[in-house]
């Protein structure tokens, strides 16, 4: 029962208490979305954070998309294979007409990959596509990529949003003036943390505004100063606006992955065993019953279960605090010797208060975990240098298994992957070497399947959850949909009731 209380314990906000009155009326024909973060770089080659990256899903599009499987389907264009090493893509006719008036053809499409790899460019893809050995254009429509070697992933990899090949070879500054061919364009970047953005069939004007500050972005939700803002809310918010008068909220099932890490070259975290007694030590089903007040799913792989690739068959690291303990005194640590583990983590205060959550139950079993929060720059710099012992973070938009290879492939240590726990499996980096160069997608998704029990049964990370995500707006704002990864595509189709969208279309002709 101490515990329960523990974690069902809220943050106390004064301003949440009492009645609300309904948000304020909207004060001109802009829609105002909020954002815990700001948009860093229009240049869908170079961002790298993800608000930038949801945002260039909107100016700019791509040859391939995803399903919900996360399987790769045509967008821009389809494809055939040729040979092992031959892919040809074919482009349609919609988002072909880039925002300045010029239309999108294969060269476009070439110019835009040949910049990525090149490496004076430093674009985060070029690791992931330096397989491509060349790119043909074949006529206005066609083009055909060269490969090194096979690799049946390959059109899953080409989701970087398309550029126009004159700006590019004029050295056009992206990252601050897009030029796509999505269903928004940019109108305005008056200061960091505001941007216009108009969607270019109807004209219908956005306000990405930067909240960072949860419970303001929350009053401003009520005060009508935005009228929709999606996830980053602490639980109890999220609670909150759901009993408030004109909001409207809605929440699916997401894939977003958060782990534990662990550094395998420290002494302590390098022993699998006390890597299982940390699984072991955490009330996984607790924290979301209570913390995340349900909002969420326990994970046992990258992928969630629905995932072409997912492992639905593994069994979690179940909630046994004797096993943990009885982990630890095998492996030394037991009676007065007891295991001090430091844990780093972002100074958001949700983690943080996430973070205690984890020290109390780890505290439980014999384990004391000493907590380090840090801005997230700090924090994620120490993370990719590999100064940690234990850390906890979330992988987001993962859709192919070739993260497998730059997570967990031993050749894969910083700087040449984000191995930054440098684990290091001579079975798992055979397994991924197999799934990559099979030919046969049931085959290919067996291997997939082998490679994650091995790592679930390894422990490089303690698999936590998929976090839910959810949207509050104001009830007269209709026609947004959520994506499990939590991208803004539903701003494609969100609208003031009463005033209907023109036909929807994902491409502009």
């Amino acid at each position: 029962m101490r515990r329960r209380g523990f974690l069902a314990a809220s943050l106390a906000l004064p301003w949440l208490g009492g009645c609300a009155p309904a948000p304020a009326r909207r004060r001109d024909d802009v829609l105002r979305f909020g954002l815990a973060g700001p948009v860093r770089n229009l240049d869908p080659r170079l961002a790298t954070d993800a608000t930038s990256a949801r945002v260039n899903r909107l100016l700019y599009v791509p040859l391939v998309d995803f399903d919900a499987a996360s399987r790769p389907v045509p967008v821009l264009a389809t494809w055939e294979q040729r040979d092992a090493t031959r892919y040809r893509f074919t482009l349609g006719h919609g988002g072909r007409r880039f925002a300045d008036g010029q239309r999108l053809t294969a060269a476009d499409v070439a110019a835009t990959y040949r910049s990525v790899l090149d490496p004076a460019t430093a674009s985060p893809h070029r690791a992931t596509l330096s397989l491509i050995d060349a790119v043909e254009v074949l006529d206005a429509d066609r083009l055909e990529f060269r490969l090194q070697a096979p690799d049946p992933l390959f059109p899953a990899y080409l989701g970087v949003g398309i550029l126009p090949a004159g700006l590019i070879e004029s050295g056009q500054g992206f990252q601050r003036v897009p030029v796509g061919s999505g269903t928004f364009r940019l109108l305005d970047w008056p200061e960091p943390g505001r941007l216009l953005l108009e969607r270019r069939r109807d004209r219908q004007r956005f306000e990405l505004v930067t909240v960072k500050d949860p419970n303001v972005r929350v009053m401003k939700l009520l005060r009508g100063e935005i009228d929709l803002l999606q996830n980053d809310l602490a639980p109890e918010l999220v609670a909150f606006l759901r009993r408030r008068r004109g909001i409207r909220m809605e929440r699916i099932d997401g894939v977003n992955f958060s782990y534990l890490g662990f550094n395998l070259e420290d002494p302590a975290t390098g022993d699998p065993r006390v890597r299982r007694a940390v699984a072991h030590g955490i009330d996984r089903e607790a924290v979301l019953r209570y913390l995340f007040r349900g909002g969420g799913r326990t994970a046992e792989a990258m992928f969630p279960p629905e995932h072409w690739a997912g492992a639905p068959e593994l069994r979690g690291h179940l909630y046994d605090p004797a096993a943990s303990r009885a982990l630890l005194a095998d492996a030394g640590w037991s009676g007065e010797r007891r295991l001090v583990l430091s844990y780093k983590t972002s100074s958001d205060p949700f983690r943080l208060r996430l973070a205690t959550v984890i020290q109390s139950q780890l505290a439980a079993v014999g384990i004391d975990l000493r907590i380090q929060s840090y801005d997230w720059g700090t924090f994620f710099g120490d993370i990719k240098a590999g100064r940690f012992q234990l850390y906890g973070l979330t992988w987001v938009g993962i859709r192919t298994p070739d993260i497998f290879r730059y997570v967990f492939h031993s050749a894969a240590l910083p700087p040449a992957g984000a191995n930054r726990g440098r684990y290091r499996s001579a079975v798992v980096d055979a397994l991924i070497e197999q799934a990559q160069q099979a030919p046969d997608p049931a085959r290919r998704a067996a291997l997939y399947r082998q490679l994650q029990a091995r790592l679930h049964a390894d422990l490089p990370y303690v698999p936590l959850w998929y976090e839910d995500q959810f949207y509050a707006a104001r009830d007269d704002i209709v026609g947004y949909h959520l994506a499990a990864d939590g991208n803004y595509d539903g701003l494609d189709q969100v609208h003031v009731h009463g005033a209907e969208p023109s036909p929807s279309s994902r491409l502009i002709q």
